[in-house]
């Protein structure tokens, strides 16, 4: 039993729990300045909504990589995201089938949750539930075998939407909507270009065209192996810093909206942000990457308290 319970502990990546319910709870609060009928009963069903979904989420990434997975050669970045170090599908701690199943239990628990609110924001969750985990399973396919980097441009709308169905728990689609998932959309390609290349080794052994991972289409010449690579490792820093720069400016744009509460926060995570640009610039190294993901990671939790706290007090 200890052992199963660790292995699902690693397939839900356990010890980021708390994450999804803040980031989801975010795009309801927003909406509260809005609309009326926040309580703390939605609230706390929102939180297992966003709790339960993402989670899904992450299984359905394992399911889908799980033979790619085996190619792994290096575990640094797995440490990281799992508690007890280990991809538990390849391993053979949990079998296909059984992740499969912990997925679907998973999505089931958050769409009835979901379709319990009262029409139409029902439909609004349960859409974006269902088109994130079709993103998801074309960014696994897609990076597979691509020249141009469309497994992440759309890949990564999954995530930039996931504060956004929080909000239409409570809201309806308007400007407020649109303006969260623009500023939350950079910040998701510039995190993913952070942990593509802390996990450059591994995904040049399982052959993925991830942002550092096609260095010839710089040089305009292939070798005659080449290793699938979008940018090399200075595109890679550079595409971290520019949709790093892009989501600056469109926290700027978002603190006008929601005040000084949130502009001080956003402020804070900048700073973060920043940081992690400058490890990654001066590194270019999957050890500088690995680095500057902790930052990264703070500033989602900064954000999103600010957000949170510039709604509610």
């Amino acid at each position: 039993m200890r052992e199963t319970l660790a292995a699902l502990a690693d397939l839900t990546r356990i010890h980021f729990f708390f994450v999804w319910p803040l980031v989801f709870c975010s795009g309801l609060a927003l909406a509260s300045l809005t609309y009326e009928g926040l309580s703390w009963e939605l609230a706390g069903r929102a939180a297992l909504i966003g709790l339960f979904g993402f989670e899904a989420g992450l299984v359905l990434n394992d399911y889908v990589d799980r033979e790619h997975d085996r190619r792994d050669v290096d575990g640094s970045l797995t440490r990281y995201w799992r508690p007890f170090a280990s991809r538990p599908i390849p391993a053979g701690r949990i079998a296909p089938r059984t992740a499969l199943a912990v997925f679907l239990v998973l999505a089931g628990i958050a769409a009835a949750l979901a379709a319990t609110l009262p029409a139409p924001h029902n439909l609004y969750v349960l859409g974006i539930m269902g088109y994130s985990y079709a993103a998801e399973y074309f960014y696994q396919i897609k990076k597979r075998d691509q020249t141009l980097p469309l497994a992440q441009v759309i890949g990564r709308t999954d995530f930039a939407l996931f504060p956004v169905a929080g909000y239409l728990v409570l809201g309806s689609p308007d400007a407020t909507a649109l303006l969260y998932f623009l500023f939350f959309y950079p910040w998701t390609l510039a995190h993913l270009g952070a942990n593509d290349i802390a996990d450059i080794e591994n995904d040049r052994a399982r052959g993925m065209a991830t942002i550092p991972s096609l260095t010839f289409g710089l040089t305009g010449s292939a070798p005659e192996n080449p290793t699938p690579v979008l940018y090399g490792m200075r595109g890679a820093a550079l595409w971290v810093l520019g949709f790093s720069a892009a989501h600056a400016v469109m926290a700027v744009v978002f603190a006008l909206v929601l005040g000084p509460v949130a502009a001080a926060g956003f402020a804070v995570a900048l700073l973060l942000i920043a940081a992690a640009n400058a490890l990654i610039l001066r590194g270019k190294s999957a050890d500088a990457a690995m680095r500057a993901l902790p930052l990264m990671h703070a500033s989602l939790l900064v954000e999103a308290a600010a957000i949170i706290a510039a709604a509610l007090l």
